[in-house]
């Protein structure tokens, strides 16, 4: 199925009581809390493995000079180490998924120098500390502000698919000028850890047939179809001869959309010691040998009348990523959609520095984007003195300002209105005017805006006698409640309970599917199976000779015309099977598709101590329809705690003399606890979106961060008068602030 038109009338609305919407608990919650679902490291399909420990450069730039592993070879339970020396032969790189231990270059701290393999963990982290590698050092380039100039160089820019990095519409520079109210404002975001709580693992089995060679994996990987051509190009093998097994995932937040340095080091060692070998990275490697949301530098240009309506808009972007690389954040992708205005200009540029690699974080681009771009609208307001709500409507668009396309819905200005309402908008103050005894109190707010695409996606499901439908598609779930969701929509459409619909996931021996990333992941695998259930139905009704357009599936059973024929009478001994499969067509052309929403934060700010404390924090979001209540005010909540995170805390802090992150581990990477997040909600205004997919819903996984931050920034500025552009808002820049703002007082 094509979305090429909307959705008509489907089995899912016609059962306002149905599965799916219900607050279900998660399907495989009792497993997880009992500790019996298999992730990555645990899993014990493959046996007798060997354990592997990655060696890892101390310097960021430079050339190895000489490796010596001699002793390490002969270190106890020592079975195979791997140097550049003998590596075996690799293919090209493909979407960051890099040859390893290739030459004596080194490019970022943290590369993989020498991998270890032995016969348990213990031994082979000890091994690992007896290789020696000395280096011939080069000065690395570490910081984004220190090598703009290397943005500008005339080289072109990535373009993602359908997404070009940069855009103009009319004469902004003209229509800036002009503008009686102007606001041209910096802000800097930080380096940003994807701090999952699993570290990523992977257990590689190398196997050699009539056939030729292929590889298993069982791997913590969210996209495990889009990471077979990538792995099997470094690999030098066929796409369907790479294997993921990934059915559980403790996290990922976009650490894990690609195959990363583990993945591809067990997979050559299982190849030379014809073992299984197992590896997972150190909490302090995840900092290093893994990715991260690179810092940003963007400016924002508003021009706008006396009235607030906007004129000239210009929202650029200067990020970085490592040395040969071509990803960039997309900070001003977002600004593209999000109001009105004649006249535009957003533009993206990277620099490659001696920084591990850059990648996908959570809701990237909007994140960051959002950061800048909603705290600019915010000093908009204040300078006109008008509401930031008020600003906001009057620069609603009727259709998308730059693609020139209707929305396929768009419910901003309600989410808006309706959270104002509850959270009491009407009672803030001016910035500074609110006291609490020692506590400067302040509100703020932004709007949410995130892309809603769909991926294509297949599903297989079978009606088995006994009356359970099984799912299995190579979708993954890495915490968001996926199992749960699919469960949902199965029974629904089939007219079963819970219990009786079994999903297996996680498999790239089963039908392809979208993974899990970029929030498309429950529209996509979700729609694949609708699909699929959608043309058993058929297949059912056709067997039971009923009238399709009556027929009602239900206990068990489909009837119509007032006759039932159950299940088991039309499937046999051998079950009965069928197929789906999704694929995004000339709907997500005719229409911009975006979630969309608002967030309220009230925070308090010490008047001594620069303490920034949030008070409480409401989200009110559209997601067309929701599949799952429990799990999808879940997500919208988990999101927006992470933009207090972005807001308050998070910054991996590079020294550029060395180049690497120097709180690289949970202790001293600070992230949002209980503490920090006492009273935070979120709730969801009805919607179904019959453009975006045959559920009608949308993507939330990530637009719950999308805008979170910049309303506790907003929130700090109306507590205090501050106005911070450097993230994150730490003790010492409220500090100086509130020093400054004094001795401004007292002259």
């Amino acid at each position: 199925m094509e979305m090429n038109q909307p959705i008509g009338r489907t089995p899912l609305d016609d059962r306002a009581d149905g599965l799916v919407g219900k607050p279900l608990d998660r399907v495989d919650g009792p497993l997880k809390v009992t500790g019996r679902a298999p992730y990555a490291y645990e899993s014990r399909a493959l046996t007798n493995p060997a354990y592997g420990y990655i060696v890892t450069a101390t310097v960021a730039a430079g050339t190895i000079k000489a490796i010596d592993a001699e002793a390490a070879r002969k270190a106890p339970g020592a079975i195979f180490v791997m140097t550049h020396e003998n590596v075996p032969e690799q293919g090209e790189k493909k979407e960051q998924v890099w040859p390893q231990l290739q030459g004596r270059e080194i490019n970022f701290y943290g590369q993989p120098v020498a991998f270890v393999v032995a016969e348990t963990f213990e031994q082979a982290r000890a091994a690992a500390m007896l290789v020696k590698v000395s280096y011939d050092k080069a000065k690395p380039k570490g910081l984004l502000r220190e090598n703009l100039s290397a943005a500008y160089e005339p080289k072109p820019m990535p373009t993602s698919p359908g997404v070009k990095p940069d855009s103009a519409l009319g004469d902004f520079d003209g229509a800036f000028a002009k503008s009686p109210v102007q606001i041209d404002v910096e802000y800097t975001t930080p380096t940003q850890i994807h701090a999952q709580m699993e570290p990523h693992a992977t257990i590689a089995e190398w196997q050699s047939g009539p056939d030729g060679d292929a590889v298993v994996l069982y791997s913590a990987n969210q996209m495990p179809n889009r990471n077979q051509p990538s792995l099997g190009s470094v690999l030098k093998i066929a796409p369907e001869k790479v294997r993921f097994v990934t059915p559980y995932i403790g996290g990922g937040f976009g650490s894990k959309l690609q195959s990363l340095p583990e993945a591809t080091l067990a997979a050559l060692a299982s190849k030379v010691i014809k073992r299984p070998v197992k590896v997972t990275m150190t909490r302090q490697q995840e900092f290093h040998v893994g990715t991260h949301r690179t810092d940003t530098i963007q400016r924002v240009r508003l021009g706008a009348d006396n009235e607030g309506r906007l004129t000239a808009i210009s929202h650029e972007s200067w990020s970085d990523t490592a040395i040969d690389d071509g990803f960039y954040e997309t900070s001003a992708n977002v600004t593209r959609s999000l109001y009105a205005a004649p006249n535009r200009i957003t533009r993206h540029r990277m620099v490659n520095l001696n920084l591990p690699i850059a990648s996908s974080m959570r809701a990237p681009g909007e994140a960051v984007g959002q950061l800048a771009f909603e705290c600019a609208m915010d000093e908009l307001a204040e300078r006109l003195n008008i509401d930031p709500v008020e600003l906001r409507i009057r620069n609603e668009p009727q259709e998308d300002p730059e693609k020139k396309v209707p929305f396929s819905t768009r419910r901003l200005v309600d989410c808006m209105k309706e959270g104002a309402a509850r959270f009491g908008w009407d009672k803030r103050g001016k910035p500074g005017a609110t006291r609490d005894g020692q506590w400067l109190i302040g509100l703020g707010m932004s709007a949410a805006a995130r892309q809603n695409p769909l991926k294509p996606s297949a599903a297989w499901v079978r009606l088995g006698p006994d009356g359970v439908l099984t799912v299995r598609m190579a979708m993954t779930d890495l915490g968001t409640g996926t199992y749960t969701i699919l469960t949902q929509i199965g029974g629904e459409m089939m007219g079963l309970p819970a219990e009786k619909v079994r999903v297996e996931l996680g498999d790239t021996n089963f039908p392809k599917a979208a993974g899990s990333g970029g929030s498309f992941g429950a529209a996509s695998a979700g729609s694949a199976l609708y699909v699929a259930c959608d043309n058993l139905r058929q297949a059912l009704v056709a067997k039971a000779g009923l009238d399709a357009g009556e027929a009602q599936f239900a206990d068990g059973a489909v009837s119509a015309g007032g006759r039932s024929v159950p299940f088991k009478d039309l499937v046999g001994t051998e079950g009965l099977e069928a197929k789906g499969e999704i694929k995004p067509g000339e709907m997500d052309k005719k229409f911009s598709q975006y979630s969309f929403g608002a967030h309220f934060a009230e925070v308090g700010v010490d008047i001594d101590t620069g303490e920034v404390r949030l008070r409480r924090m409401l989200g009110c979001f559209t997601g067309g329809r929701i599949l799952n209540e429990k799990t999808a005010r879940s997500q919208a909540i988990g999101g927006m705690i992470f933009g207090v995170g972005a807001a308050l805390m998070e910054d991996a802090v590079i020294d550029p003399r060395y180049s690497y992150y120097v709180n690289h581990d949970l202790a001293e990477y600070h992230v949002s606890t209980h503490a920090d997040v006492p009273n935070v909600d979120a709730f969801f205004l009805p919607e179904l979106d019959d453009k975006a997919n045959p559920l009608k819903s949308k993507g939330l996984g990530e637009l719950g961060i999308c805008g979170a931050g910049a309303s506790v920034a907003n929130a700090i500025y109306n507590a205090t008068g501050i106005r911070i552009r450097d993230y994150p808002m730490t003790l010492d820049k409220v500090l100086k602030g509130l020093e400054e703002r004094e001795m401004q007082r007292r002259t």
